[in-house]
């Protein structure tokens, strides 16, 4: 099995749960959603190369042709993990369970745990590799910024990653409805209340502005009332320059 990657690198964990943790991101092509803030260039078959980090933190990239075996992959990633303590291998896109299978052919030859950052709408192809994933964090996309609105898709995936270490992430715009927002907690208290849940206030990018500060305090009163641990983290690689 081969597939297109775009990046292998190791950098901060800049959002969510583990945030300023070291990890290694592997970065895949492709998406099953439209979201309108996407800063990723993540269309299938764009990519002639792999862009490969030389030594851990170094910046400095080898272009390795694709598409990649799993063999390949594994063997640039354990480098990377001995040259440098990791807390995790971090799986990225786009979206990473488009790749479920290329994931578990690699997570063999891994050694350390394995880290899944998804949009939380491919609950079968999460089911089918549960048992080796060690990480979850998982988006909810709110109808505001997607063509299709995801609630149940969301709630099915909720009710399988909660087996494992989950945390739930929304980003919060200016165009973030209370509506849509209130259901996408409802929806967290019926599935998982006691389940990490973070509000990120959005980065603003292609079009989308950013919330403000007492909308971000509205938002975790209501969540609060809600969910037993609600936090406000943003993204703060992009606060420091990181990658």
């Amino acid at each position: 099995m081969k597939k297109n990657l775009i990046e292998i690198f190791s950098s901060i964990q800049g959002e969510g749960k583990y945030v300023g943790c070291r990890q290694v991101f592997v970065r895949f092509e492709g998406c099953n959603l439209d979201c309108s803030f996407c800063d990723t260039e993540n269309t299938p078959g764009s990519h002639d190369f792999c862009e490969v980090e030389t030594y851990a933190g170094s910046r400095e990239f080898a272009k390795l042709p694709n598409p990649r075996s799993a063999e390949q992959v594994a063997i640039e990633i354990n480098r990377l993990l001995k040259e440098v303590p990791h807390q995790a291998v971090s799986f990225t896109g786009g979206e990473p369970l488009l790749h479920a299978d290329f994931i578990r052919e690699l997570a063999q030859d891994i050694e350390a745990p394995i880290f899944l950052e998804t949009n939380g709408t491919l609950y079968e192809q999460l089911a089918g590799i549960i048992d080796i994933a060690d990480i979850i964090s998982m988006d909810i996309k709110l109808p505001s910024i997607i063509s299709q609105p995801q609630w149940e898709a969301h709630r099915k995936f909720i009710e399988i990653a909660k087996a494992k270490d989950l945390y739930i992430k929304l980003v919060v715009a200016a165009e973030t409805t209370e509506e849509e927002f209130r259901q996408a907690i409802d929806l967290v208290a019926e599935t998982a209340p006691e389940t990490l849940f973070i509000i990120q206030p959005v980065t603003p990018y292609g079009g989308c502005q950013a919330a403000s500060p007492e909308k971000i305090l509205i938002c975790q009163n209501y969540a609060l009332t809600k969910l037993q641990d609600v936090r406000v983290i943003p993204q703060t690689h992009k606060m420091i320059g990181q990658i």
